[in-house]
């Protein structure tokens, strides 16, 4: 059942251009299923996407615990136990990462959890750190704990969902919201929305399933926050598989229960998610398209930013980062370019900090170099006196870092259908995307 509302005139704007929706996902040679197994559909402007509840489905295996799903059992795995020597020695190895490794359809927060509350003995004694190491011939005694219910309040926030039924959803997020309750932002995030959307009863406890700070999986997972709405308990937990940035725009997928996260978390673990990015960058890359392989830490000189670092080890201080960029537009002679970004890690704040790393800062990513004075600087030059009013107007009113989240690819954690969807940038992205085509555009050929 698709439901459709009339385009806004800067989507159709935006939809207008004819090289922008011509190169996005390819077919990815990790989905292997056969077409027929797959759905694949475009977001414009607010496209409510829904599959009737009751579908049959052709392609891929079912496993017996999704077929339990599928028939209404929701499995919550209080009181599993987990008794097992560690065989192998491979190193440095989280005790968090090898139990998860050992136990299917539970999130890594939800191990991390059971590890504080001290239900986890390696070696007959009580271990209530996370991180802490296993190595051959250690026993591990581990009992899963009972889920938490995530502290937060539901609220009446709209939400954009382009895909949803009984297991995920996909919102098309706007800029400026941020996805999670922290502290200063205990309202008004995407989950708050969520919850009022599922209409799933909240209560207020402590949240221990956020994943450790010092977490060695990827940066933009956050394994601890799912939502299960079973009949043995309704514990809620919007589960938000992966992050966007606040100011950043676009698709983001949400799991309603720990098999479904567990089963994304795994995919992102695997790099088998697929997720395209389009930018608008303050500058042109000196090459037409590039894969950067260049660690990403903490920057030195400011503690709220991360940073590019040649040569780093892969550490607590750098991890290994690679994102591979193509130039689709070449904008108003050279002061800008529409550039698509794929990400083949997800650290924070990849994009912007490789963006940097490049000389090509994101259009209004102040932290990271993309200054509205920058912008201006590159742009004035090369614009109409006649259009410098205009030009001045929305580069200054522009207040986020321009990047979208624009496609998002992912096997369903029950059907094992692959989903696919494209949404394009909203209408502050679009707007400033149009006028820089107006002074000037040049298409990238395609290689």
């Amino acid at each position: 059942m698709l439901s459709l509302c009339c385009l806004s005139s800067s989507t159709k704007a935006f939809l207008s251009s004819p090289s922008l929706f011509l190169s996005f996902l390819p077919p990815n040679p990790r989905f292997s299923s056969a077409p027929s197994s797959s759905f694949s559909f475009q977001c414009r402007s607010r496209i409510l996407v829904s599959f009737i509840s009751g579908s049959s489905f052709t392609g891929g295996s079912i496993s017996d615990r999704n077929a339990e799903v599928l028939a209404g059992v929701r499995p919550n795995f209080p009181g599993v136990r987990l008794e097992e020597t560690v065989a192998v020695d491979s190193g440095k190895v989280r005790l968090d990462s090898w139990i998860s490794s050992r136990v299917s359809g539970i999130s890594r927060a939800r191990v991390q959890s059971s590890i504080r509350l001290g239900l986890v003995k390696v070696n007959g004694r009580i271990v209530d750190k996370v991180s802490q190491n296993v190595k051959a011939g250690d026993k591990i005694d581990c009992e899963i704990s009972e889920l938490q219910p995530l502290k937060a309040e539901a609220e009446d926030i709209p939400l954009d969902i382009v895909y949803e039924d009984d297991s995920v959803l996909v919102v098309n997020k706007p800029p400026h919201m941020v996805v999670h309750p922290a502290p200063g932002n205990a309202t008004g995030t995407l989950v708050n929305g969520i919850l009022h959307h599922c209409s799933l009863p909240t209560e207020s406890f402590s949240n221990q399933e956020i994943i450790s700070d010092d977490e060695d999986a990827c940066d933009d997972e956050l394994s601890g926050i799912y939502m299960d709405a079973s009949t043995s308990g309704a514990s809620v937990r919007p589960g938000i598989v992966h992050r966007l940035d606040k100011g950043t725009s676009g698709l983001l997928v949400v799991a309603k229960d720990e098999h479904s996260h567990a089963y994304l978390s795994e995919q992102f673990k695997l790099h088998t998610i697929q997720r395209v990015y389009v930018s608008l960058t303050s500058g042109v890359p000196s090459q037409p398209s590039g894969r950067i392989e260049v660690p990403i830490g903490r920057d030195p000189n400011n503690r709220i930013r991360m940073a590019a670092i040649p040569g780093a080890t892969n550490s607590k201080q750098a991890r290994h980062a690679a994102s591979r960029y193509k130039v689709m537009e070449i904008l108003a002679g050279g002061g800008s370019a529409l550039v698509e970004w794929r990400l083949e890690t997800g650290r924070t704040h990849q994009i912007r900090a490789h963006a940097k790393y490049l000389g090509i800062p994101l259009l209004g990513d102040e932290v990271y170099g993309g200054t509205k004075s920058m912008a201006l600087s590159l742009l004035r030059p090369r614009t109409p006196s006649s259009q410098h009013d205009q030009l001045s107007k929305l580069v200054s009113g522009f207040e986020r870092p321009c990047l979208h989240a624009l496609a998002l690819g992912f096997r369903h954690p029950y059907t094992e259908k692959n989903i696919h969807i494209t949404c394009p940038p909203p209408a502050d992205f679009a707007e400033i995307l149009r006028l820089l085509r107006k002074i000037g555009a040049v298409q990238v050929p395609k290689y």
